[in-house]
């Protein structure tokens, strides 16, 4: 079951987590099939996709042994949902999170699928459960969240269904460390999955922070940027702990009382909203005024990109040693 017998992927939305797909599965050599609501979104899908393909060669950080122009070959829009999906090894679907919308889709995809076909969401939030219960393929179906902009962040959680088949997720990992990416797989599906349980207690204890007056909006951020973000670039928290000690175990015997007892007086779960959202967000714009949050996210990605060919070096040097 689900041997390579096809090199057709279907990428249902045609967004920027869609286009990110499409560009990564062609990396690989995959024939990308890219579908939308409406053909002018596919278009102008497809010409960012080709400007991006080439701003990446020309920095150097293009995936794959393909040129620019013969990945772009690769990928294909379509003017039906059964045209981009008839004979597809793999689904990708990247659609609004709307749970309603999601049923749609899935309901649709059901039909049009073939037995082997594998089924994967972008959600970054929904369970698989919920919008896969009453398919006839639901075996097949799994979530695989990437991190925006998955170009240059690898992460994919891929998240299992109470039903999804083992050998679904393991396909689906093979896939996706084909594509160059650093998937982790869920044991079970469980609210946020893990990425964005972690990323919600951050949040939480930086409002928290900003609320109560401890620190403003802009050094909360560089406590990340310049402290916790250079150190987990390269190691989680859970090896930077064992670094930090002889061992875990030495670090929990070192820590572990003070570790639980500051946890004691973490910040309540918060709404996000009243005085503080006003506070936060006006420091937030005077930072970065709407106007520029475009040329912020360019420079963002231009950063990102210098971090993953730092990280591709790193990895190279590792593999050479």
């Amino acid at each position: 079951m689900f041997a390579m017998t096809s090199r057709k992927i279907a990428i249902i939305g045609s967004g920027l987590i869609g286009r990110s797909w499409a560009m990564l599965f062609a990396g690989a050599g995959y024939h990308v099939n890219l579908f939308d609501v409406t053909q002018e979104l596919v278009e102008n899908a497809i010409k960012d996709i080709e400007q991006q393909l080439h701003a990446l060669a020309a920095s150097g950080l293009l995936r794959g042994n393909l040129s620019a122009a013969e990945q772009l070959t690769l990928i294909t829009g379509t003017k039906t949902l059964k045209e981009c999906v008839k004979g597809a090894l793999y689904v990708q679907e990247c659609v609004p999170e709307n749970l309603e919308l999601k049923k749609k889709v899935y309901a649709e995809l059901d039909e049009l699928a073939d037995d082997n076909t594998i089924i994967a969401s972008s959600t970054s939030c929904i369970l698989p459960s919920l919008f896969s219960e009453n398919l006839k393929h639901r075996s097949n179906v799994l979530v695989a969240h990437p991190v925006n902009p998955p170009f240059y962040v690898p992460l994919v959680e891929l998240v299992p269904a109470p039903w999804t088949a083992p050998e679904v997720v393991v396909k689906a990992r093979k896939i996706m460390e084909e594509l160059g990416q650093k998937p982790v797989s869920l044991s079970r599906e469980i609210p946020g999955f893990a990425l964005n349980r972690i990323q919600y207690a951050i949040l939480n204890e930086c409002w928290y922070l900003a609320q109560e007056g401890i620190l403003d909006v802009a050094d909360i951020d560089a406590v990340m940027s310049h402290g916790l973000g250079p150190r987990y670039a390269f190691m989680g928290p859970l090896e930077t702990a064992h670094l930090n000690a002889e061992g875990m175990e030495n670090y929990c015997e070192r820590y572990g009382e003070t570790i639980y007892n500051v946890s004691q007086t973490l910040g309540p779960v918060n709404r996000f909203e009243s005085d503080n959202l006003q506070k936060v967000n006006q420091q937030l714009l005077d930072q970065v005024p709407l106007e520029k949050l475009q040329e912020k996210r360019a420079w963002r990605n231009n950063c990102l990109a210098s971090l993953a060919k730092l990280k591709q070096n790193i990895d190279k040097e590792q593999i050479d040693d």
